[in-house]
C-alpha cells in the first residue's frame, strides 16, 4: 500500500475532542511535543529509548520517521491535538515497519492526558482514514507484553492476538495483533 505523500502539517482526522495531523518538523511545538514523549518513562519502558534528548534531535527524528514515512507511505505517526485548547497531547498513527505485512498502529500519550479516552478516540480515527483514505483490510499492532494499558485498548479497538514475534530494528519480543477486516464503525 503506497499512496500519495502526505503533506506536512496536513490536517488527517477529526474527531469531537480531538485533530489529527500531520507532524512538521518546522513547527517548533511538534519537535517539543516529540521530545518530551521520547523522554517519558513510559515510553522508553514500554517502547525503546531512542536516544533523543534535544529538539534539534527531535526535528531529526522526525525527519527521518514521520516525514520520511509521509513522503514514502502517505502515512505515518500524526500529531494528537485537543480542539477545544490547542494542546498537543501525543501522538497516534500508523508504521509500515519491516517484518510486517500490513501497517501497524500506535499511539502515545503524554502523561496527563491517560484515562480520559483519548487514546482511544485517536485510534478509531486512525482507523477510520486506514479504512477511508488509505483502503487498508488490514492492521497490525505490535506491543510490549507487559504493557496491559495497551493491550485493554487494543482488545477494545477490536484486535485479535496473533504470536509473540521478533521484528528487526525492535528490542525485545513483542505481542503481534491483527484487525482483518477494519470494522465499518465510526471515528
Amino acid at each position: 500500500m503506497t499512496l500519495a505523500s502526505l503533506a506536512p502539517g496536513a490536517l488527517v482526522a477529526e474527531t469531537p475532542r480531538l485533530r489529527l495531523r500531520a507532524m512538521d518538523d518546522g513547527v517548533d511545538a511538534d519537535a517539543a511535543l516529540m521530545l518530551a514523549l521520547l523522554n517519558e518513562p513510559t515510553f522508553i519502558q514500554n517502547i525503546a529509548d531512542r536516544g533523543v534528548r534535544t529538539l534539534d534531535q527531535a526535528r531529526q527524528y522526525l525527519r527521518q520517521g514521520a516525514l520520511r514515512s509521509y513522503a514514502d507511505h502517505g502515512l505515518g505517526m500524526y500529531a494528537v491535538e485537543v480542539k477545544e485548547t490547542g494542546a498537543l497531547i501525543g501522538n497516534c498513527g500508523l508504521v509500515r515497519r519491516e517484518g510486517l505485512d500490513a501497517p501497524d498502529i500506535g499511539y502515545a500519550l503524554l502523561p496527563a492526558y491517560v484515562g480520559q479516552g483519548y487514546a482511544e478516540e485517536a485510534a478509531r480515527a486512525v482507523m477510520a482514514d486506514a479504512r477511508g483514505r488509505l483502503q487498508a483490510r488490514r492492521l497490525l499492532a505490535i506491543v510490549n507484553p507487559d504493557n496491559t494499558a495497551s493491550i485493554r485498548l487494543l482488545q477494545k479497538l477490536g484486535f485479535v492476538f496473533e504470536r509473540m514475534t521478533t521484528l528487526p530494528h525492535v528490542e525485545r519480543e513483542v505481542g503481534l495483533f491483527h484487525l482483518n477486516p477494519l470494522p465499518e464503525t465510526s471515528a
